[in-house]
């Protein structure tokens, strides 16, 4: 087939898109030398933060699972008045600017609040503590989950679930064997762009929890401190760690593709 000029101005476009988002990281990641990135995984503070990075988005994640999943399944399934609302306030979190986000949580955790209040009674810091950076990570993770995991039980065909309680089955044991197992790997997905949504998270975390440091306050703190060459290691092992997750997110994809077909 004859190649038009549509098709090299479009290949021409993609390109330029493609370098647009290569690039800038391609540098970042050749900034710092071999010895620099080895000499990055043995510093204690880095990898502590590193840590902590993971394992407070994948706790928020898992929230995610065990609070999201119901709402993305009535979402799915059912018609409803103002549904077109909360699934609006459910996205609400990709577009509120995200210093605001960690105000807004903050605002609600302060002494004076009535939650605030609750929560000094259990004896529950949020303010500088993991629990804070979780619950930061949960707000702006949710909606990734949730809208990921709608569109998978969107795919399941009603009429197996109809099946199922004709069978006698009730409508929790018709969730648990048919609903989820067809949706498992929706889920999976979900789950991992809500991890690497949370990994990314600063501008939130940064108002609620500076300290304990996630990897993105410590890289802040380092080019603001010590400049490029002291951040770029850490933003190294970041993009790594990110790009790691998006591929596994493409191969869970693709094999549900290959499934479906």
């Amino acid at each position: 087939m004859k190649k038009t000029t549509f098709f090299y101005t479009s290949l021409s476009l993609s390109i330029i898109v493609i370098l647009f988002i290569v690039l800038p990281l391609f540098n970042i990641i050749i900034a710092p030398s071999l010895k620099d990135i080895l000499e990055a995984l043995k510093d204690k503070q880095i990898i502590n933060s590193l840590v902590l990075s993971l394992y407070s988005a994948f706790a928020a994640a898992i929230i995610s699972l065990l609070l999201g999943t119901p709402l993305a399944y009535i979402l799915a399934r059912k018609e409803f008045p103002l549904k077109k609302l909360i699934e609006g306030i459910i996205d609400l979190p990709l577009m509120i600017p995200h210093p605001v986000i960690g105000l807004a949580i903050l605002s609600i955790v302060a002494k004076e609040h009535f939650i605030g209040k609750i929560l000094n009674k259990l004896a529950i810091e949020v303010i500088g503590s993991v629990t804070g950076i979780i619950i930061v990570l949960t707000y702006v993770g949710l909606p990734f989950y949730i809208n990921t995991v709608k569109t998978g039980f969107k795919a399941v065909p009603e009429r197996l679930e109809h099946v199922s309680r004709t069978l006698g089955k009730t409508q929790f044991q018709t969730f648990i064997r048919i609903t989820l197992p067809l949706t498992y790997r929706s889920i999976i997905e979900g789950i991992i762009m809500a991890t690497a949504r949370a990994i990314s998270e600063f501008g939130a975390v940064i108002i609620i929890a500076y300290h304990p440091m996630i990897a993105p306050v410590l890289i802040y703190e380092r080019f603001t401190s010590y400049g490029l060459k002291y951040s770029a290691p850490v933003s190294v092992l970041l993009i790594l760690i990110s790009l790691f997750l998006f591929v596994l997110l493409r191969v869970i994809s693709t094999k549900k593709d290959v499934s479906v077909k």
